[in-house]
């Protein structure tokens, strides 16, 4: 078996993915209650006895509300960088000294053939990051809570053939939404959220041979729908001379409140 996923649940309301190579599983992040995640996990065939391990790519509860609890319910290895521990440790409880892993940013970890490795983001978190996934050359990136599309990011998820991109909100939704002002100011910002455009502008750089799929991920359900972003992201590829046939259209959409089918990474 290759490399294959299912996105759990993705949005303001809760993130997790699971990640499975055959040899090993896999969860990043863990943002909503036990019962929840177990619910989700049950649809698409998997419980937590499957997991070897769950990553943190940041402290916001949206990522860590269930961690705790599902991690020592399933006595999983829980691996973050030292800045987000220190964030996390009171809201996620105790976990066992030898089920506490500090992976620094930047750096890999292998576990049998899969490679897994983080890299900086730019969000109001103590050191936020996403990570990459790597089996007999087959690569998926996670790349959301995105302040902007740095060239550092870009170098780390160009190269993949599959993408999980934040495409978080509409602008104009924002702007003319019920958030007060400080909100949408944060989210606007370069440490806040990716929107539909910004999105959409990344992938024109991002989007190579090799890609075979984008899945669109943490949309806000106050300022975005997936149709519109997809209308959106699609409209500004084709605006720079990238076109895709009906049969071969790389968008996938993620949910706040279902799991994505599993995907294997190679398959078109």
């Amino acid at each position: 078996m290759g490399l294959q996923f299912t996105v759990l649940a993705s949005g303001s309301t809760g993130n997790a993915t699971i990640i499975d190579n055959g040899e090993k599983m896999f969860m990043v992040d863990a943002g909503l209650s036990v019962k929840k995640l177990e619910e989700l996990m049950q649809e698409r065939g998997v419980s937590g006895h499957h997991l070897e391990g769950l990553f943190v790519t940041h402290e916001h509860s949206d990522h860590i509300k269930g961690l705790g609890a599902f991690a020592r319910k399933h006595n999983l290895t829980v691996y973050a960088n030292e800045a987000t521990w220190g964030a996390m440790e009171r809201h996620v409880g105790k976990i066992e000294p030898e089920k506490r892993v500090v992976m620094e940013t930047g750096e890999t970890l292998t576990f049998g053939s899969l490679e897994v490795q983080s890299y900086p983001i730019s969000h109001d978190a103590a050191e936020p990051v996403g990570y990459t996934f790597t089996h007999n050359g087959q690569k998926l990136a996670l790349a959301t809570d995105l302040g902007y599309m740095s060239d550092k990011v870009k170098k780390h998820i160009i190269d993949s053939d599959v993408l999980v991109l934040e495409s978080n909100h509409d602008t104009e939704m924002l702007r003319m939404g019920r958030y007060p002002w400080n909100i949408k100011r944060r989210i606007l910002s370069d440490v806040g959220h990716l929107s539909n455009v910004a999105a959409g502008e990344a992938l024109c750089e991002l989007l190579t041979d090799r890609t075979k799929r984008v899945y669109l991920a943490h949309l806000s359900l106050d300022h975005n729908m997936m149709d519109l972003a997809m209308l959106t992201v699609n409209t500004i590829l084709e605006n720079n001379g990238i076109f895709f046939k009906k049969d071969e259209f790389p968008l996938r959409p993620t949910y706040h409140d279902r799991p994505t089918p599993w995907d294997e990474v190679k398959r078109k």
